[in-house]
């Protein structure tokens, strides 16, 4: 008889350091408290959020297996073994949810291949719960990642991201490396046109959240420190 195939589990985890059971269902913990095969971003961070959600956990029981910038794609495969043997693999990135601006798309797509069941668990993704907290278009938006470091092409970027928002009625996010957060800020403001609305979601699901909406006029008025706190901006010219 054949053996029945192990499942892939795509498993959310905080944004930040907050109590896991704040923001996560009980599901995850489930999953967590029956799993020992997990593919991880960051091995450190992967065990001590393992250890948060199931304390009695042994550690020696875990094998963790590394998915980030350095991994060979070559490896992959191989990862996804246990499942072949029935036993079920735990995908974790190092913060929000697998696959969704974070490693784990090209291990899913292998586990397609292979007839392999893949079940994403809800929990908190940053870019939904940025739109949901910024009123702007929920209907139509895009993710966009990093934007250009230089100058002159991050600059045109915004302006063909502005143009692209009210042609299409589509919000633009974007994301930059925390400790640039404030120059962000400071190029929105002097590029886009000032009725141009921008949404800064900063410290999502933590004690110190902070969401705001405000024209490119506004935002120049409005003091705010976004030094090294995870941030994700979003903007629409209506």
């Amino acid at each position: 008889m054949k053996n029945q195939l192990g499942k892939l589990y795509l498993i959310p985890t905080t944004l930040g350091d907050t109590e896991p059971l704040n923001v996560l269902p009980l599901t995850v913990k489930k999953i967590i408290e029956q799993t020992n095969v997990y593919i991880v971003e960051n091995e450190k961070t992967a065990r001590r959020f393992i250890k948060k959600i199931s304390s009695g956990k042994q550690q020696s029981s875990l094998t963790l297996f590394p998915l980030n910038k350095f991994t060979d794609p070559s490896e992959l495969p191989s990862y996804l073994e246990p499942c072949k043997k029935g036993i079920n693999v735990g995908v974790i990135s190092e913060a929000g949810c697998p696959g969704v601006a974070d490693p784990g798309a090209d291990i899913v797509k292998i586990a397609h291949r292979n007839n392999i069941k893949v079940v994403p668990l809800v929990g908190p993704s940053s870019i939904l719960l940025a739109m949901m907290g910024s009123g702007m278009n929920g209907q139509s938006f895009a993710f966009n990642g990093y934007l250009p470091i230089d100058k002159g092409e991050r600059k045109q970027e915004l302006k063909r991201l502005e143009r692209l928002s009210f042609d299409q009625n589509q919000s633009q996010l974007f994301i930059e490396t925390p400790y640039r957060n404030n120059k962000m800020l400071e190029d929105l403001c002097n590029t886009l046109n000032g009725n141009t609305d921008i949404c800064v979601a900063c410290d999502i699901t933590l004690p110190t959240e902070y969401i705001k909406t405000l024209t490119a006029n506004e935002w120049k008025k409005t003091k705010v420190d976004l030094h090294k706190r995870p941030t994700l901006f979003i903007i629409h010219k209506n």
